[in-house]
């Protein structure tokens, strides 16, 4: 049962914010009583903790195979963006701000993975690059791995990119399209046009 709340109330932040979603809407969704959400779980603030630390697991496994399918870093670094932009399609653009806003525990993890997992991850793909000569010797690594994974944040930004003038998926795509053309080596310039060119052609082919 308590796999079942976390998994539903999960997905009622995921499609409407947290702050809007009440332990009465968990309940409903579940066809339990609300007391018996709360037989298991104190209050609302103790489930969106737990229900962030599974998603930030699901996060880190996916970061993992990645790193285990020994993909080139251009790839890598799109593919991450790519899975992104699918994984969080259809999340509300709000629950960020409402995880900020009234839920600083749990937003305190989302930080912690973010700068202690992601930015060592993205250290990582900017070492290997300039190794493989795909990314200039000269850039800041420091910098721009905090760059990026401010760009990823600030993309959820609403007060910035607003849901009703800019997509939130096609944001980030963007974001990281315009971070890899101002690092690139000439070779790596080459070999990130092909790879472009190909996945565009891949993507246009599975919607034929």
């Amino acid at each position: 049962m308590k796999e079942r709340i976390i998994k539903e109330a999960f997905n009622l932040f995921w499609r409407y914010g947290i702050k809007s979603v009440t332990m009465d809407d968990i309940a409903k969704e579940l066809g339990i009583s609300k007391r018996t959400i709360y037989q298991h779980y104190p209050d609302k603030d103790a489930i969106v903790i737990l229900a962030v630390q599974q998603e930030l697991e699901v996060q880190k496994c996916q970061m993992e195979k990645m790193d285990e399918d020994r993909l080139n870093p251009i790839e890598q670094m799109i593919q991450a963006a790519d899975y992104m932009r699918i994984s969080l399609a259809h999340m509300n653009p709000v629950l960020f701000n409402d995880l900020k806003k009234y839920h600083p525990m749990a937003w305190d993890l989302f930080h912690k993975y973010k700068h202690q997992y992601v930015l060592k991850s993205i250290r990582e793909n900017l070492n290997e690059g300039i190794r493989m000569g795909l990314y200039r010797k000269s850039i800041d690594i420091d910098m721009l791995s905090l760059l990026r994974i401010e760009q990823v944040e600030m993309a959820f930004d609403p007060t910035i990119f607003p849901a009703d003038r800019f997509n939130m998926m096609n944001v980030q795509m963007e974001f990281v399209h315009h971070f890899l053309r101002g690092i690139l080596t000439e070779p790596g310039f080459e070999y990130y046009t092909k790879y472009s060119e190909e996945s565009a052609t891949q993507a246009n082919t599975h919607e034929k």
